[in-house]
């Protein structure tokens, strides 16, 4: 008997097999159904939407429970990678650990902006992924347990999201 996530991959190989057949008839569509779509097409391009990312831990297609958190971008601090990492731990308030940390450039109650100090760096990373090919994915509202610190406003570097380069007007531009 194959495991769950076996199993998960199976489906998700088979699912994407029938977006390829719907591309192949020149149907479906990423962005918006057209008015004319019939329901199995509007299922399909759902599909299609959905299988459209690179999967991660806290991506959310597994964690229904939790709400996703809309990011306007994030950021990895990892020892070694980047200068002056203890420094940059010390200004956040956070003890320098050698899997680093993520900031997540969030809103909090009434849009205020808010930076959160999490221990999630691998799933920053498939983040990462999915944004440097356009995909809009959030992750799942991480647990209280990894959450370290949450700042008022954005503060370190930042990657955008996909949403934040919209909201920005940089889409498609490199921001230096």
């Amino acid at each position: 008997m194959p495991s769950e996530l076996d199993y998960l991959r199976e489906v998700e190989r088979l699912a994407h097999q029938i977006k390829v057949a719907a591309y192949d008839e020149g149907w479906p569509a990423l962005d918006a159904d057209p008015e004319a779509a019939t329901p199995l097409q509007r299922r399909v391009n759902a599909l299609a939407r959905a299988l459209h990312h690179y999967h991660f831990e806290g991506d959310g297609c597994l964690q229904e429970d939790r709400p996703l958190v809309r990011l306007f971008g994030a950021a990895v601090l990892k020892p070694g990678i980047m200068e002056g990492y203890d420094e940059l731990c010390a200004r956040f308030g956070v003890e320098p650990r050698p899997e680093g940390w993520a900031l997540w450039h969030t809103w909090g109650d009434g849009e205020l902006k808010v930076t959160m100090v999490v221990s999630a760096v691998e799933t920053t990373e498939g983040l990462f992924q999915n944004w440097s090919h356009g995909r809009p994915v959030d992750p799942v509202t991480p647990l209280p347990s990894r959450v370290a610190l949450v700042h008022g406003g954005w503060i370190g570097p930042m990657t955008l999201s996909p949403r934040g380069a919209r909201r920005l007007g940089t889409e498609g531009r490199t921001l230096r």
